[in-house]
Formats: structure tokens, C-alpha cells, sequence
């Protein structure tokens, strides 16, 4: 029912919001560059790596060393527009045809962190990583790594059809109220180190 439901709703957002997805392609094209699409490795289902597609929002500037830039610096206006409105998650719908990702699950993060995991953490890869999921609906970026792990373990013990509708009704408002997209010190996510 959830596959289903996944790949129905996802082929359809693919055709309604084709126009938004052609423009958001030609904005990072012009004002962030090539590549368009932002690839990277993350845990799947059971941990399994899977490759996660995105609207790139940052260039790849680097320093005199040849290294990159800090995010804040490499993040430009029309990176923070895309984020706000969440343009960038666009090419996930794709991840979500391939059985790669659920409309909604707990997020896939960086392969890094699996070492990091405490044993009640690993539990937010028994199911499919989600483009929503039960943390970015009660705090997005805006909460700490605990907090947000308790709540994707949560979802996992408590899914149903109902509460994914929930979630992606509650997702549809955060996005248009652009609310939680950054962490309190950083553009980004701070980086998780364990807390075990």
C-alpha cells in the first residue's frame, strides 16, 4: 500500500510540478553552475547504500589551497531561496520511483554516521529513508542530532498510513511557512560525532 501510494503520488508531482523542476534547473544552471544535480551516497533501507539526488545550492569555490570554501560563503541567494522553499528535495521524487527513498521515512543522512549510531539509533534504518519524515515536521534542522534520532525511532515504531498522511500534510505548511531550514549556529546541519 505505502509502494504504491509512493510511486502514484511521486509520478504525479513529477508531471504537476514539471514546470517548477525545469525553472529550478535553469536558476542553479546560471547562478550556481554544473552540475545541476547534486549526487552523494547515503544509508538506504537496512543501511544499504543508495545514491540520493538534489538541486545543488552551493558552488564549488574553493580557497588558494584548492579547498572548498565554508557552506556560508559557497551558499548564495539563490541557494537560500531554493532551500526555503524546499525546491532542492524536487529531484528525491525520483529516488522515491526507484524504491530508493518513501515519500515519507526518517531522512537519509551521511554514511559516516553509521559507525556513530547507537544501537537504538540504528532503528531509523529498519524502514525506507524518506524526502519527509517525523523529525522535519516537529523541528527540522532547528533541533539537536538527539532529539531528532528519538523522533525518526519514534516514527519507525508507530508507522501507519494515516500518520504519513499527516506528515505530509504538515510538511506541505513548514514548507510554505519556510520554518526550521537552518540550525540555530550553522547554514547547515552540524555535523553528528555520537553521542553514545
Amino acid at each position: 500500500m505505502k509502494r504504491l501510494f509512493d510511486c502514484v503520488v511521486s509520478l504525479l508531482a513529477l508531471i504537476i510540478l514539471s514546470p517548477i523542476i525545469v525553472i529550478t534547473a535553469m536558476i542553479v544552471r546560471v547562478f550556481i553552475g554544473n552540475p545541476i544535480i547534486f549526487k552523494q551516497q547515503r544509508p538506504g533501507l537496512f543501511s544499504k547504500p543508495i545514491y540520493v539526488y538534489k538541486f545543488r545550492t552551493m558552488t564549488n569555490e574553493t580557497n588558494d589551497e584548492g579547498e572548498l570554501l565554508p557552506d556560508q560563503l559557497r551558499l548564495k541567494k539563490s541557494g537560500i531561496i531554493i532551500r526555503k522553499l524546499s525546491l532542492d528535495e524536487l529531484p528525491q521524487l525520483i529516488n522515491v520511483i526507484k524504491g530508493d527513498l518513501s515519500l515519507v521515512g526518517p531522512r537519509p543522512l551521511l554514511m559516516e554516521y553509521l559507525p556513530l549510531y547507537n544501537t537504538k539509533q540504528l532503528k531509523r534504518h529498519e524502514v525506507r529513508p524518506g524526502i519527509t519524515g517525523w523529525a522535519q515536521i516537529n523541528g527540522r534542522n532547528a533541533i539537536g542530532w538527539t532529539e531528532k534520532f528519538d523522533l525518526d525511532v519514534w516514527y519507525v515504531e508507530n508507522q501507519s498510513f494515516l500518520l504519513d498522511i499527516k506528515i505530509l500534510l504538515l510538511t506541505v505548511k513548514k514548507v510554505l511557512l519556510s520554518k526550521d531550514i537552518s540550525s540555530d549556529t550553522s547554514v547547515t546541519m552540524e555535523k553528528f560525532t555520537g553521542n553514545n
